[in-house]
């Protein structure tokens, strides 16, 4: 098997630290858990930005600073920056981050292939905004990070590869588990994964109480992972256990050991995904 890739979303859009003391906010937050978790095995940063008062934000100066400061910290680590319409449906609110110069200028950023239902909210992606944002990422030379909650992203992914709007190289992120999207079953990883071009490098995540199990099977069969405090605030299914970020990544370096799979490092996880090398 392929050296194992781990992705660390390690702050999102909706944990607070009402909910957790171990949520990353501030940039210095963000790049203390980047640095950690990178240090555990870590090579793609899935970053989020807040404001001070720990809202999502949007603004490119707020990414600037995190991304800089990541960068610092985590040297040769892939950024992923996050381009969400779950809470800012403008396009110049959704791509700000994409206008970044430098070494601020992502190497990745998500791209949600349709539009889906959290538990308390929608997040909304309309075709034309797909195709915007698929565009500009291009423009930029930013890979997308295609993000995938149900059956029929897949076949979208497939219609825009058709149209040369997405072009290699792909990598797919699936996530199952949250309340109106496709389970956590091993039968819906199976089957997405099997839909994806032959060419594609493809991650899984759970939400909630299912990370460490959808984690577990993409292990299993070869895949990547997903994984942290944006997904899940708990180290056990009982929500007993508060976890960290670092935490997290070290259960699936243990497991990934147990399976004898090795983990990629930065440079070798660019390679895999087809990405330049360095930053």
């Amino acid at each position: 098997m392929k050296k194992l890739i781990i992705n660390g979303a390690l702050t999102g859009m909706v944990p607070t630290k009402k909910e957790t003391p171990h949520i990353p906010i501030s940039p210095d937050e963000i790049a203390e858990d980047a640095y950690l978790c990178c240090r555990a095995g870590v090579s793609i940063l899935h970053l989020h930005a807040r404001e001070t008062d720990g809202a999502p934000s949007y603004r490119a100066e707020i990414y600037r600073e995190i991304i800089l400061k990541v960068r610092e910290r985590c040297p040769g680590a892939i950024v992923c920056a996050s381009t969400s319409g779950r809470t800012f449906g403008a396009f110049e609110q959704r791509s700000q981050v994409l206008d970044l110069e430098g070494q601020a200028r992502p190497d990745m950023a998500s791209l949600t292939l349709g539009s889906l239902n959290f538990p308390q909210q929608a997040s909304v992606n309309e075709p034309a905004m797909i195709r915007r944002l698929a565009d500009k990422m291009r423009e930029r030379g930013i890979v997308p990070e295609l993000e995938v909650f149900d059956f029929g992203m897949v076949d979208y992914a497939k219609y825009l590869i058709e149209r040369k709007v997405l072009q290699e190289p792909f990598y797919f992120n699936v996530l199952l588990g949250s309340l109106g999207t496709l389970s956590a079953t091993p039968f819906h990883l199976a089957t997405l994964t099997q839909a994806f071009p032959d060419s594609a490098t493809w991650a899984a995540a759970g939400i909630g109480r299912f990370q460490f199990h959808v984690n577990a099977m993409a292990i299993a069969m070869g895949g990547h992972v997903r994984v942290g405090l944006e997904d899940n605030l708990y180290m056990d299914t009982h929500k007993e256990t508060p976890a960290t970020n670092l935490s997290l990544v070290e259960r699936l370096v243990r497991l990934a050991r147990a399976t004898e799979r090795q983990i990629s490092t930065p440079e070798e996880t660019r390679k895999q995904i087809g990405l330049p090398l360095g930053c």
